[in-house]
């Protein structure tokens, strides 16, 4: 397919999509969104199914994205500079946002209203409103702010400073306009990845530089326990009373019980599978070095791997 065959199917796109992944009963039904990050565009993936749906074209370089309440997704384009606002139904672009350095990855409140994007470069988090399509303020983190998380409640926001972070920042998020930086959490490594656990008490940070997955206290910042894991860096999300935890260096998929740490299950997965999200019942976590997708279910079990790019970021799952 050359160009403008390709960018004239994205245009169709949002019609299309509709279309392909609409249950028979015409109820709406669950859309897996990956990036395609040396090719510019992102992958529209049934993930029932296990068939791509549609490609929908973007500006160069999309790198991580993250469901808006499901509703809607943010994809960085960290090369570039650029953060696209994505509406899911239909699927299409609805604004591209600049004056970003090097934006890296988003959390998002469960309204839909405002989510948070790192600029890495910059050493910010910047809070972009969606319904205005805009950037509404820049708060200082410190330098290389990477891999972030929203506490489930919606007031403490924890960021990464870096991919081997010496120092997690914590910050207030109570008034979702006006982020406030509370202090740092010195993880016992480098960290890579955080995430907060289902019940909002423990933070989870994934180290980039060793195996031991470290808990800490989200009240006092302080560390409480450690987890045997893979090869680092690893990535962390949450479903329920359980932890996912990916290796992509190893090609492995831990499954942990939030409540005891205990692990349930390992999953053999693509090499280069390091990010790791879930949404209705399902968790995603997509290949960089295969440009893999693989669907598993809440238990850890592989429902579907399936090959949509050269190489593949991340991914989340939208309402279609």
């Amino acid at each position: 397919m050359n160009r403008r065959q390709f960018l004239a199917g994205a245009a169709a796109a949002p019609f299309a999509l509709h279309h392909v992944v609409a249950r028979a009963d015409g109820r709406a039904r669950a859309l897996a969104l990956v990036t395609a990050d040396t090719e510019a565009h992102v992958v529209a993936v049934d993930p029932h199914a296990g068939r791509v749906s549609w490609r929908l074209a973007t500006v160069a370089g999309p790198r991580s994205i993250e469901s808006v309440a499901r509703r809607a997704a943010v994809v960085a384009h960290t090369t570039e500079g650029r953060v696209s606002l994505l509406g899911a139904r239909p699927l299409g672009v609805r604004r591209m946002l600049r004056g970003f350095s090097e934006p890296r990855y988003t959390a998002a409140r469960r309204d839909g209203r405002h989510v948070y994007v790192t600029d890495s470069k910059l050493g910010e988090v910047a809070t972009i409103d969606m319904q205005a399509g805009r950037v509404i303020r820049r708060t200082a983190v410190g330098e290389l702010a990477r891999h972030v998380s929203l506490a489930p409640e919606g007031r403490t926001l924890w960021v990464a400073l870096g991919s081997k972070a010496r120092l997690v920042a914590a910050l207030d998020v109570t008034d979702a306009t006006r982020p406030r930086l509370l202090g740092t959490a010195r993880p016992p490594f480098l960290a890579h990845d955080v995430g907060f656990s289902p019940e909002g008490r423990w933070v989870w940070a994934t180290p980039g530089d060793r195996r031991p997955v470290a808990i800490h206290d989200r009240a006092t910042r302080r560390f409480r326990a450690r987890l045997r894991a893979g090869a680092p860096p690893q990535h962390v999300t949450f479903l329920g009373g359980t932890a996912y935890v990916t290796s992509g260096d190893d090609g492995s998929f831990r499954v942990h019980d939030v409540a005891t740490g205990r692990l349930l299950r390992t999953t053999p997965v693509p090499a280069g599978s390091y990010n790791v999200q879930q949404g209705f019942e399902l968790v995603l976590t997509p290949s960089l070095d295969e440009g893999t997708v693989c669907v598993l279910g809440p238990r850890g079990d592989l429902r579907h791997e399936l090959r949509v790019a050269r190489s593949s970021h991340d991914a989340c799952l939208v309402v279609a």
